[in-house]
């Protein structure tokens, strides 16, 4: 089951699409969503993203991504995560 994810800036989207996973710097600890995690809404401190994007239906085929961020807030809710950060 994917996880859509959208990363977001003040300036422009940086993504949205589906993932596998994703790992965020969380500013008690770093923290990984799989699919059907539970609800939570955290802040973000400095560090890196690092997701696993789904191409076509194997989930074999993923792509690794990574982006530096310095801060922001992550929400994940129903299999669905939305991140507004400063890169």
């Amino acid at each position: 089951m994917p996880i859509h994810l959208q990363i977001l800036t003040p300036e422009k989207p940086l993504f949205d699409g589906r993932v596998s996973k994703a790992t965020f710097p969380g500013t008690k600890g770093r923290f990984t969503v799989l699919p059907r995690h539970a609800a939570l809404i955290s802040s973000l401190e400095g560090g890196v993203i690092n997701f696993s994007e789904l191409r076509g239906d194997n989930p074999h085929e993923a792509v690794e991504h990574i982006i530096h961020i310095s801060g922001g807030f992550v929400e994940v809710k129903n299999n669905h995560i939305v991140a507004c950060v400063e890169k």
